[in-house]
């Protein structure tokens, strides 16, 4: 039965996302009184527990101020509308946590 469950949360749509790409991830916020999408975009820093149910990556942008902001997204939530890759770094590790002391030409 949790099998059959799994199958119809999965969703078949998603890019391969790796970390070191900028994505932008389009979110829908359900308030009250309404719903709207919200574009958040930023590097992928981590995937974990691969592409299944369970599976999560791990978004970081920089926000006005130059405070950094991380979000942790799962894979196949039904509030996340799309993924769009914008555009892939050539990276060496698997997770990126160094970025977050990384600030200017030395975060590129």
């Amino acid at each position: 039965m949790t099998n059959n469950l799994e199958q119809n949360q999965i969703k078949n749509s998603l890019p391969e996302i790796r970390s070191g790409q900028t994505v932008k991830v389009y979110q829908e916020i359900r308030e009250p009184k309404r719903t709207f999408t919200q574009i958040f975009e930023g590097l992928v820093l981590a995937v974990k527990h691969g592409y299944g149910l369970s599976g999560t990556f791990t978004v970081r942008k920089k926000a006005s101020g130059g405070i950094g902001v991380e979000k942790i997204f799962p894979f196949h939530s039904p509030l996340i509308k799309k993924i769009e890759v914008i555009k892939q770094a050539k990276v060496r590790r698997a997770k990126l946590y160094y970025m977050r002391e990384r600030s200017g030409k030395s975060a590129r």
